[in-house]
């Protein structure tokens, strides 16, 4: 029997490449970083955004785009916490967003004037890291909670992502939880990684993570 082989996701992926690479330069030429950030749900993503924007924003105009399933609460908690601009982006069930999810929110969002633009990605360890959203660069927190073999389980995440930040190092007493091993495991999946170790809550570490941030948007420029 005669038959054909569609390679459905392959064909989505390359479609998704062309569509982040327009968006990157789009970007570009409005002179605007931007920075897709990725985890699991309850790593502290939002709690870490409020602690690294409010150290920015005197410096840098942000835009923030959280996106969820459904709800708000997130791009509430940014825009109160920091008064940047914020815009809710809805996947209607997608575990994750396209360079396409993303154009269509820039468009919403109205992103002249801005300088730094941060993407608050769906909570997921799998999906996001999938799909470039047309970002400068990719940050992913694992949160200590979690453990320090994540980097092993989910390769792919480590992989695309170049800042690795571990967050609530405030709980390392309490978890069992290697800092050592987790960024040698890290390592393995990518050498390049740049790791910080944070507590957003006690803001330690943080500095030095906005530090950074602010060093790769002026070797953008």
């Amino acid at each position: 029997m005669d038959y054909q082989v569609v390679k459905v996701k392959e064909d989505i992926l390359i479609e998704n490449e062309k569509k982040a690479d327009e968006v990157r330069q789009i970007l570009k030429q409005k002179g605007i970083y931007f920075i897709n950030v990725m985890a699991s749900p309850g790593s502290g993503k939002t709690t870490l955004l409020v602690n690294i924007i409010n150290k920015l924003k005197t410096i840098y105009r942000i835009g923030v785009m959280e996106a969820d399933i459904d709800g708000e609460v997130d791009a509430e908690r940014i825009s109160k916490l920091t008064g940047v601009k914020a815009i809710q982006v809805h996947t209607s069930g997608a575990c994750h967003l396209t360079a396409q999810m993303v154009e269509d929110a820039f468009k919403s969002f109205d992103v002249d004037g801005l300088d730094l633009v941060i993407l608050e990605n769906i909570g997921n360890l799998v999906c996001p890291a999938e799909f470039d959203t047309g970002s400068n660069i990719n940050m992913m927190l694992l949160s200590v909670p979690e453990g320090d073999d994540k980097p092993l389980k989910y390769p792919l995440m480590f992989q695309v992502s170049k800042i690795a930040v571990i967050t609530k190092i405030d709980t390392l007493p309490i978890f069992d939880f290697n800092f050592e091993r987790c960024k040698e495991n890290i390592y393995k999946r990518n050498k390049d990684a740049k790791v910080f170790k944070v507590s957003a809550v006690k803001d330690q570490g943080t500095q030095e993570l906005a530090n950074y941030i602010d060093l790769l948007i002026q070797e953008s420029k």
